[in-house]
């Protein structure tokens, strides 16, 4: 009886794991193939045309992307050293598995429990900590190069802003920051072990050392995929300067990081909010939806492809580990 019940929760288990394998490229084959915006056929002439898929062309772009979850690898086995070390090889399967995961979950947050799991659950409400301590620093380098470029572009292209929506927006983030300020002060609210006081504590006495790592590594990464979106436009035959580009990238970051989503439809978000700031410039829609369209299989199709192997060879912690 102890047997057959073993084996059956290990075929539930592979079950499991396959499904979220096949799953994963339903979404990509759905994206790529059976977008709406953008047929695939238009966006591969397209590129074509325009020699993005040149071997030298391709290599620094993969290269580029590379560079960007190396730093994603590295700041994650910096942050989870502070309570436990791991090496870089376990750091990689943890993050790109957890990616293919978190595909069907709005805003990635499929994400903290597919990366909890890695751990024995001693480690685990630890692991949410950090993995949230890791999205927030990436999400503060965005907000702050995304509002310098949002003034920026707002003055350079005297965009009109309509004042009565402005003031009610401004009017609901000052209430949710009062309410924010309000729960953090109150400290008691629990919700499941985790109370607010205990995630000022966490993030209080969090070591310095490795937070300025992180917050180090979460910069680098977003100079690389803004720079890759930029190379990008270039090779699209865009006219325009890197300065002047990265007015639009960053405000089109800030925009659709504070807009909750599915992430798959992460892709149409972002490419909503490009057509509409780069048709501002001049730029056509075709070029952005193009642009938006490879970053997305850059920097999410390939590493969920990688990661799905993980998912598929993945092993839950024995509880000496």
């Amino acid at each position: 009886m102890y047997t057959l019940h073993y084996k059956s929760k290990q075929f539930f288990f592979v079950l499991i794991k396959i499904s979220l394998v096949v799953a994963a490229f339903y979404v990509i084959y759905q994206k790529l193939l059976k977008n709406s915006d953008l047929a695939f056929s238009d966006f591969v002439n397209f590129s074509s045309k325009n020699d993005l898929f040149l071997l030298k062309n391709m290599l620094f772009l993969l290269v580029l992307t590379i560079f960007n979850w190396f730093f994603e690898i590295l700041k994650w086995q910096n942050l989870v050293s502070s309570i436990k070390k791991i090496s870089f090889k376990l750091a990689l399967k943890q993050c790109l598995g957890s990616l293919t995961a978190s595909l069907f979950t709005p805003n990635r947050i499929g994400e903290y429990g597919a990366k909890a799991i890695y751990f024995s659950s001693t480690f685990r409400k630890h692991i949410l900590l950090i993995n949230l301590l890791g999205n927030l620093l990436q999400m503060a380098v965005t907000i702050v190069f995304g509002v310098i470029g949002l003034l920026v572009f707002v003055q350079t292209y005297s965009i009109q802003i309509n004042t009565n929506k402005l003031a009610i927006l401004v009017l609901a983030g000052l209430l949710l920051f009062i309410f924010i300020r309000f729960i953090f002060k109150k400290g008691n609210l629990n919700i499941k072990g985790f109370s607010i006081k205990k995630l000022k504590d966490f993030i209080y006495y969090f070591p310095q050392k490795k937070l300025v790592l992180g917050a180090t590594y979460s910069l680098i990464r977003y100079l690389i995929f803004s720079f890759q979106f930029y190379y990008v436009l270039v090779l699209f035959k865009v006219d325009i300067g890197y300065l002047d580009a990265m007015t639009v990238i960053t405000t089109m970051y800030l925009l659709a990081s504070i807009i909750p989503s599915i992430f798959i439809f992460d892709v149409v978000i972002k490419g909503g909010i490009a057509v509409y700031l780069f048709s501002i410039i001049g730029v056509n829609e075709l070029v952005s939806l193009s642009v938006v369209t490879i970053m997305w299989i850059l920097n999410f199709v390939i590493p969920s492809i990688i990661g799905s192997f993980y998912v598929l060879y993945f092993k839950f912690p024995k509880v000496n580990e």
